[in-house]
């Protein structure tokens, strides 16, 4: 499969949006060019599973490499893995969802969309880039728009949240390429992800990148104590800026911490493991906790997002097998939980115009549809079985547990215990939101529209797919995870 065409469609779809002044062509335009990115993504998955199944064993498969600049070493070269496959499949589902929330946008409507398209190709680069320099441009194409979209199209301290965003960010990035010049200068100058695998890097070295890459990947996927922009980021942003970032943005960091940091510097991933452990056994005790004190639904789902994101991160840093495949099926489940969450909340603010939990109840009543959706997702947080939430987290466990270490174990029990306090502000929050009495104000309220159940199925699917069928995904990520800890523990 031609990987140039995922990255060709989104470019031809933003192109239709600019020149088109109709607003609802510009809304279908959108919606096509996103149902198409996801069908290519299902291709992509299926091609890829037929690849493997003929006896292909080749760690990157549909690679393209041509030359950049000669003489600094760059190339422009893609490939795709199983984690990539699974990233691509994800991004290309909140897309979707994303476009069909945002229906009634009518301010700016075209700048709008082409901004989500923009974020959308930013994504997809990323994830199939094997080269540093190309993966750094795709990761810095989705700084600005998520700046503008919360800048311009957020609410409350819209000015504040983009520009605390932007620039922790930018400060992630400046880490990031501070340890990839050093990386490049190190490994015979040279960009390239499989040949700085191949380098021999000495172990004083990676100590001292490796938390350059880690900490600066870090702070796009909220590592605390780095994670401080996203409450502010997600509540401040409209509905389909909160789904990408939470669904898409955080993945691009947990991605980064696997691929590059831990991939490539194994040694200097053995020395900081430790350190990630308790740094993630914090957020996870931590964002459960910060969680129960909320009272904005779009506070909820963002503080439970620093929780969940550091069950992938734990995941990442006990170095196991099992571990860092729970971690990946954690970033995927993560993805589609959170958009779908962030798109209820949209959803119940649109018509109630408010997201606080204390100035609702009774919803169940007035939007059925709107209400069972958060129900199942609210489920989905706290890892009910038949759902993603559960087959992603009970992985890291057990992934986990296989450190028979006291250190490693109490870590893992104190993340296990955290699953409590998740069922205590899911289900109180909402019991407050659908159920109880209905106030009179809200008994004129509609149910979802036609866009808004597409949205709510897409993500759903996805979901179900995940919790009642894990094997497929679990096939996608286990070889990956295998070459990763091969690197670790040859």
């Amino acid at each position: 499969m031609n990987l140039h065409i995922i990255l060709l469609l989104p470019l031809l779809t933003a192109a239709g949006v600019l020149i088109s002044s109709n607003k609802q062509v510009i809304r279908m335009i959108s919606l096509f060019g996103s149902l198409i990115q996801m069908g290519l993504a299902l291709a992509l998955y299926f091609a890829f599973t037929a690849e493997r199944t003929a006896g292909n064993a080749t760690q990157m498969l549909f690679e393209q490499n041509y030359t950049l600049f000669t003489s600094l070493n760059i190339h422009y070269h893609i490939g795709v893995d199983g984690i990539s496959v699974a990233m691509i499949m994800l991004t290309s589902f909140v897309v979707v969802a994303g476009v069909l929330v945002s229906w009634n946008i009518e301010k700016m409507t075209r700048e709008f969309y082409f901004l989500l398209v923009l974020l959308a190709l930013g994504a997809y680069g990323f994830f199939i880039s094997l080269d540093l320099f190309v993966m750094f441009f795709f990761l810095e194409i989705s700084v600005i728009p998520k700046y503008l979209l919360i800048g311009v199209w957020g609410s409350g301290k819209k000015e504040y949240a983009a520009n605390k965003l932007a620039l922790m960010l930018m400060g992630g990035s400046a880490l990031i390429l501070v340890g990839m010049l050093i990386l490049y200068f190190n490994a015979g100058h040279t960009f390239d992800i499989q040949q700085i695998s191949q380098s021999v890097i000495g172990g004083r070295l990676q100590n001292i990148i490796f938390p350059f890459l880690f900490l600066g990947f870090g702070v796009f996927t909220a590592l605390f104590p780095l994670h401080t922009w996203v409450p502010d980021g997600h509540s401040s942003a409209p509905t389909a800026g909160s789904m990408f970032l939470a669904g898409i943005s955080m993945k691009l960091g947990g991605y980064g911490c696997l691929r590059v940091a831990t991939y490539l510097l194994p040694e200097g991933a053995k020395e900081y493991a430790n350190i990630i452990i308790v740094l993630s056994a914090i957020a996870i005790i931590y964002g459960a906790f910060a969680t129960m004190m909320q009272k904005d639904l779009k506070y909820i789902n963002a503080y439970s997002s620093v929780s969940h994101v550091g069950f992938s991160l734990l995941g990442i840093g006990m170095l196991t097998q099992t571990a860092i495949t729970g971690a990946l099926m954690q970033m995927v489940s993560h993805g589609l939980m959170t958009a779908l969450f962030f798109a209820v909340i949209g959803m119940i603010y649109d018509r109630t115009h408010t997201r606080m939990t204390a100035e609702m109840g009774g919803l169940l009543k007035v939007m059925p549809f709107i209400a069972t959706i958060l129900f199942i997702v609210g489920l989905c947080s706290l890892g009910l079985p038949g759902l993603s939430g559960f087959v992603a987290e009970m992985t890291v466990f057990v992934g986990s547990w296989e450190n028979a270490d006291t250190f490693h174990r109490v870590a893992t029990l104190l993340a296990c215990a955290s699953i409590v306090v998740t069922a205590v502000y899911i289900l109180r929050a909402v019991g407050q939101t659908a159920m109880g009495p209905i106030r009179t104000e809200h008994l004129s309220l509609g149910d979802a529209k036609w866009n808004e159940k597409l949205a709510a199925i897409v993500l759903l699917a996805g979901i179900l797919a995940i919790g009642i069928m894990p094997y497929w995904l679990n096939d996608l990520l286990t070889g990956p995870a295998k070459i990763i800890m091969d690197r670790i523990h040859p």
